[in-house]
């Protein structure tokens, strides 16, 4: 047998389903690969969803229905790396619409609980700029913010 990568398992009350789609819908390279359904005696109603294995940027990850006994938490989140201002503004605006959560430096939370972090990759550029007052400027601007605007994290707003 041998060991050929990792997916990672979200758990969800009831909305796994719901949340694969809607991931999916959100996010490039992305589709739904499976569904598998409760069956009878189970903890679920029989021909209830409880898997839905889908890819998000081409990697694995799986939705499972399995009780309200966890919940999500921000010490989990996915960093979603991003070339323009556009992009930022369109995936941040998706996360935290209808019942999301703004947070703070490029966190968010969306309306399943599900942490993330949508990052320019400007801002990873200046805060690792070999100029301290860069990478200073950048970090108190970061820390300023909720979503990352990358206009104002340029150095030519230093001044």
């Amino acid at each position: 047998m041998a060991v050929d990568g990792v997916t990672t398992c979200l758990w969800f009350d009831d909305q796994a389903e719901a949340a694969a789609t809607f991931y999916v819908a959100t996010f490039p390279a992305s589709r739904i690969v499976s569904t598998s359904y409760y069956a009878t005696d189970a903890q679920k109603p029989e021909g209830s969803v409880l898997t839905v294995e889908f890819e998000l940027f081409g990697r694995p990850f799986l939705a499972l229905n399995g009780g309200p006994h966890f919940s999500h938490s921000p010490a989990i989140s996915f960093q979603v790396f991003c070339d323009t201002q556009e992009e930022v503004d369109r995936l941040w605006g998706a996360l935290v619409s209808d019942g999301g959560e703004e947070s703070m430096c490029g966190w968010c939370s969306d309306r399943f609980g599900v942490s993330w972090q949508i990052i320019p990759r400007r801002l990873t550029e200046l805060l690792s700029s070999a100029d301290p007052d860069v990478a200073r400027h950048t970090t108190e601007r970061m820390m300023a913010m909720s979503k990352i605007v990358i206009a104002e994290l340029e150095p030519a707003s230093l001044h």
